[in-house]
């Protein structure tokens, strides 16, 4: 597998390091008698399994007692499963401290905004923050890899489980005074925080760091923004620090081991820093009918394409350290069970997507707890069934095609500009009402998924040159670096898209001085923006909804606002659509192409859109925010131009494909996504690696969830 040594630098085409494609299963040995430890092995094996995932919950086994440690459970499961060939991924088990610890170190929990210390019980309900967590995470850490390092069963780790994904915000006099000190070490005068805070603005300067309070949203009224930012740079500062305590331990008493992450849902966390450089890659934990559940973004295939491709955005490929195999529920949430074929399925689309390991969540589901109709691969009667029968199959192709798939990035013809913190952060500290960059991102990938396009996340300090197109989604901060790179792309033959209000804020989260998006920006598109103003969505009734958190202000019997009315019409080519969310007013200089105008009120007439040529290529300004009708306009008028066509014609509904490639090979993945056979025409000349379907002069014919790797001529 891979070490650090191996790891290149953070880039969404970067494969992972390694000559393994780990498949297997999170393990849970604790969770059942001994008497099942060797079965539960031999079916691992015979299903093709290389590794599994222990004792990420375990600490209270391990350490049931301050100081006082007891790794027998675990030494037993691992040798165990090392005999029938299964090589183990050890965690660290701090998302879950034992009672001893909560109880006799209160401080250590989490306060919310109400005062209200979190409760033992749970799970993360520990403050990163916190000097004496860190002081115990670090030595569990240390404990765990002096006893493991000579294990030859052991080949790596992953640090903690889905951080913050439980709640990363707390509020208690620790996590204020660790607040106080990042600010002073930030800014060093408390004049440099006043100013970058705005503290003239309702009086809210501070006189010393010591004064400085935690931002508790309406008390009685909104914070600062910048405060609110800055907040939110603290967390992901102590959630980098927190793994980084970790990862110092692992590394320095077994260089061998890989270290990774397990991401759940996102929040606060800076991948662009040392959150990931820290790391050999990055694990996404995908649930893909949880999510369609939780998200409706178009289905659980959209929903699955789209969460990956975000996570291969941030560092590149990345492994699946829990792939939902069954049915999943927790007292409050729950998903309809995967279809025969399915689990299956599912499981190529993440390594179509950028997987280069695939872990099934879990091999066996509890009998107790919070998580006990979660099921696994082995169902609670210790019956294999078609779940494990899908494993089986899925293990021994992945590992036959291993060799193929590795060393292998997937394509872009479209990159979507993601993973950037600060402007995730400065969306949500003052939205106005609008969607943010990932709402307006998503409606564009949506489009590109259902019409087989190959696109993806990519932050502009990535190399863009394997791209025919770049779209910008409203990032309000913007930096002169960004526009040298995307101003590179273009010359070379490259198609940038910006939305509107890019480039509107500085890096303190002020309203820039110049008029928009900026000086280098509207250089390189030929245009300022002379006026901005909000519109409802397609169908809205007003600009933002009531709550209520107001008293006298509700409104109690809903009339549609006045901006409900005011709808604007955009017109680009023969093209007509009303915008949503957004409008703006368009001087252009001269060799500015005008290419959209809006077409009522008083804009009629006026710039909405424009292109510059930029040496081969062009740079595009549209003053509005996508909608569905708008992508279409797009993709016919700017992206087909621009040579991005679907990877292959006429493709039936959910069916969707990906290409994974390198200079050795192109893979193409054509993936049944219904419970129904599918036909596909078009299909490229090539070798079906997988045989699910037939393919016969350009034909495709795949069974319900069925799967094709067509290894291209």
């Amino acid at each position: 597998m891979t070490t650090a040594s191996k790891s290149a630098p953070l880039s969404v085409w970067r494969p992972i390091a390694t000559d393994t494609f780990l498949v297997g299963a999170p393990h849970y040995p604790e969770h059942v008698d001994e008497s099942y430890w060797q079965r539960d092995a031999d079916r691992m094996a015979a299903a093709g399994f290389n590794a599994v995932r222990l004792a990420e919950f375990a600490w209270h086994i391990i350490e049931p007692s301050e100081g006082t440690f007891n790794f027998d459970l675990f030494d037993r499961a691992i040798d165990v499963l090392g005999k029938a060939g299964i090589m183990t991924i050890m965690c660290t088990p701090t998302a879950t401290p034992p009672r001893w610890l909560t109880a006799r170190y209160p401080e250590v929990l989490r306060i919310d905004a109400n005062g209200r210390a979190m409760s033992h019980g749970s799970r993360q309900h520990a403050n990163l923050a916190s000097p004496v967590f860190r002081a115990h995470s670090k030595r569990i850490t240390k404990a765990m890899a002096d006893h493991y390092r000579n294990n030859p069963h052991v080949i790596g780790w992953q640090t903690d489980n889905e951080l913050n994904t439980s709640g990363s915000l707390s509020y208690g006099p620790v996590t204020l005074i660790e607040f106080q000190a990042f600010l002073k070490e930030k800014y060093r005068t408390i004049a440099a925080l006043n100013e970058a805070w705005g503290g003239d603005f309702w009086a809210t300067a501070y006189d010393d760091f010591d004064q400085v309070v935690l931002p508790i949203d309406y008390a009685p009224a909104p914070v600062g923004p910048t405060h609110a930012l800055d907040y939110h740079r603290f967390l992901a500062f102590v959630t980098a620090r927190f793994q980084h305590d970790q990862v110092v331990i692992l590394r320095a008493t077994n260089p061998d081991w890989f270290v990774f992450h397990n991401l759940g849902r996102i929040e606060d966390i800076d991948f662009r820093g040392e959150f990931s450089t820290d790391l050999d890659f990055l694990g996404f934990d995908i649930y893909p009918h949880l999510y369609d559940e939780l998200q409706r973004v178009g289905g659980v295939g959209e929903v699955q394409a789209l969460h990956l491709d975000i996570c291969r955005g941030f560092t590149g490929n990345f492994i699946v350290p829990e792939q939902q195999s069954g049915f999943g529920a927790q007292p409050h949430i729950s998903t309809v069970t995967p279809e025969p074929g399915e689990m299956r399925r599912m499981a190529y689309t993440s390594v179509a997507r950028g997987a280069d390991g695939i872990m099934f969540f879990r091999w066996r589901p509890a009998h107790f707890g919070a998580e006990i109709y979660w099921m696994g691969i082995i169902d609670h009667d210790d019956i294999p069934r078609r779940r494990y029968d899908e494993a089986k199959q899925f293990a021994g192709e992945v590992t036959a095609l291993k060799d193929k798939i590795l060393g292998t990035h997937v394509r872009m013809d479209l990159g979507i500009a993601g993973s950037d913190f600060d402007n995730q952060e400065m969306y949500r500290s003052y939205p106005i009402g609008m969607p943010s960059p990932q709402d307006d991102a998503t409606l564009l990938h949506r489009y590109c998924y259902r019409h087989n396009i190959a696109c993806g996340f990519i932050h502009p300090e990535d190399d863009l040159s394997k791209l025919k197109a770049l779209y910008v989604p409203h990032w309000p901060k913007w930096t002169d670096a960004w526009t040298a790179r995307i101003e590179a792309f273009a010359s070379a033959g490259g198609t940038v898209i910006l939305g509107g209000r890019t480039g509107s804020r500085d890096v303190n989260n002020h309203v820039i001085h110049d008029t928009s998006p900026g000086k280098t920006l509207s250089a390189l598109a030929g245009i300022t923006v002379e006026e901005f103003g909000l519109l409802p969505s397609i169908g809205g009734d007003g600009l933002v909804e009531r709550d209520g958190r107001f008293g006298a202000n509700t409104v109690r019997k809903k009339l549609p606002a006045t901006s409900a009315s005011r709808q604007y019409e955009l017109k680009i080519g023969n093209a007509q659509v009303t915008a949503a969310h957004l409008y703006e007013l368009l001087n252009v200089a001269p060799g500015t192409e005008v290419i959209g105008r809006w077409a009522s009120r008083f804009a009629e007439g006026q710039a909405a859109m424009t292109s510059r040529r930029v040496g081969k290529g062009n740079v595009i300004y549209l003053g509005t925010y996508l909608s569905d009708a708008l992508v279409e306009v797009l993709a016919d008028q700017v992206l087909a131009p621009a040579g991005i066509v679907p990877l292959v014609a006429d493709l039936p509904a959910g069916v969707e494909t990906s290409i994974r490639e390198s200079k050795h090979r192109r893979l193409l993945f054509i993936l049944n996504t219904l419970g129904e056979a599918a036909s596909i025409g078009n299909v490229p000349a090539g070798k079906d690696l997988l045989g699910d379907g037939q393919v016969r002069g350009g034909k495709l014919s795949l069974p319900a969830y069925g799967c094709s790797i067509i290894e291209l001529d």
